[in-house]
């Protein structure tokens, strides 16, 4: 097989999705780092050997094995001098990725071993054919990507998950909660209500699991719901910015302004411009 990189680097998205995989036949010694990366990283070693190094302890690891990279965290890995490894690689971005990984041992582990499944290897290798297609890719990749994730959950499954997964579940329902009601003026205390928690446990919660502020999230949400509007319709502003929840249409452009560096009709006419 030959190597193979795919990228697609989205480094705020809202929700998950893969940013990038590939595949790579390493030289003798071959080694990436010291680095941080942004986002989460699983490598998955089909033959050869090498070493990995995270927090302070060095994984030396060969067929079969994964490790898992987390973003912000200094890494280094190297290929044997004798034996240089072989290894795919899926790459996972957006604020629900880590609450998918904590329901598996790699967050705290770093290392698995696949051994041989052939479901979860079998995921690697559909990522390269999903790359392949001319159109719908992203929905593909993300479809294996959930996949993945669900397999990597039954076999490694965390059973110290009692009350993180309740934390987790409050996030979740905060996420689905504003995905469904983003176009009202609603606030982060009527989420915190609808899910019958004080408003700045919420607040903690969701800047843990997410890294970002609920507000913030909300905020973000509207905007990118508002730049799919502009992009692939010619409704006015007047009517984007009421069905992103903003009765006032200057003061939806001053946030927007605030957020994407533009005015909104300076997005429209910019995307149309790459376009054609």
């Amino acid at each position: 097989m030959e190597d193979y990189i795919f990228s697609n680097d989205f480094t705020r998205n809202i929700d998950a999705m893969i940013y990038t995989c590939g595949y790579e036949d390493c030289a003798p010694g071959h080694s990436y780092g010291p680095v941080l990366r942004n986002g989460y990283l699983i490598h998955y070693i089909l033959k050869g050997q090498g070493i990995y190094k995270a927090r302070g302890k060095i994984f030396r690891l060969g067929p079969g094995d994964a490790f898992l990279i987390c973003p912000g965290e200094l890494i280094y890995y190297q290929a044997d001098m004798k034996e240089p490894w072989s290894y795919t690689w899926i790459g996972m971005q957006g604020i629900k990725i880590k609450g998918y990984l904590e329901r598996t041992t790699l967050p705290d582990k770093l290392t698995v071993h696949y051994g041989q499944d052939d479901q979860m290897r079998l995921c690697h290798e559909k990522m390269f054919e999903a790359d392949k297609l001319p159109r719908n890719r992203d929905l593909i990749m993300n479809s294996i990507m959930y996949e993945y994730l669900f397999l990597l959950a039954r076999k490694f499954p965390n059973d110290q998950l009692s009350v993180s997964e309740k934390k987790s579940d409050y996030v979740e329902k905060a996420l689905k909660f504003i995905e469904a009601r983003y176009c009202d003026p609603v606030t982060i205390q009527d989420i915190a209500d609808d899910l019958n928690i004080n408003r700045s446990y919420l607040h903690r919660l969701f800047k843990s699991f997410t890294g970002f502020s609920i507000q913030g999230y909300l905020l973000d949400y509207r905007v990118r719901q508002a730049c799919i509007l502009l992009r692939d319709t010619d409704l006015s502003v007047r009517v984007i910015a009421h069905s992103v929840s903003y009765a006032d249409p200057l003061y939806f452009s001053r946030i927007f302004h605030q957020k994407m560096g533009m005015s909104p009709s300076d997005y429209r006419n910019h995307i149309r411009r790459q376009k054609s």
